[in-house]
């Protein structure tokens, strides 16, 4: 990868999907409510956005589109079916993918994402996009303060 002004250069084609850019609002969004407040908007993004394994879920079904959980845990490597099947519940109790049941025998389900979800993809993509630019930063700085 080249500079780390070239990547965060190339954010903005990276936010939206291909061939798309994203507008990102700037100061003038109504976050409905007092920012530091704990019923602030955005507290609900940073949620979805801070646990571990909800983002990566969310980033492979906008990549790959509907996928059935052992698909999903063949593509994400690291994640248990217990905790990719908790993750699922979240997401699907935040509204940011649905569970599609098939009447087949044996059962099956596949996992997509709503229009909720689908939105979050140009954050997750700028989130990595600014990891690229300064992980390594973030990386030599923890590894002065004893990152074990």
């Amino acid at each position: 990868m080249g500079e780390p002004e070239d990547v965060v250069d190339a954010a903005a084609d990276v936010v939206g999907a291909p061939g798309e850019a994203v507008d990102m609002p700037g100061d003038a969004v109504d976050m409905a409510g007092d920012v530091f407040a704990a019923d602030c908007r955005a507290r609900i993004a940073f949620e979805v956005v801070a646990n571990r394994w909800d983002s990566v879920v969310v980033y492979v079904l906008g990549e790959s589109g509907p996928m059935r959980p052992r698909a999903m845990l063949d593509r994400i490597g690291g994640i248990s079916p217990k905790v990719l099947n908790q993750v699922l519940r979240r997401l699907e109790c935040n509204g940011l993918v649905a569970r599609h049941r098939y009447a087949e025998a044996p059962p099956r389900v596949d996992y997509s994402l709503t229009e909720a979800g689908t939105a979050l993809l140009g954050p997750i993509r700028a989130m990595g996009a600014w990891a690229a630019a300064h992980g390594d930063a973030v990386l030599a700085a923890q590894d002065r303060f004893g990152r074990s």
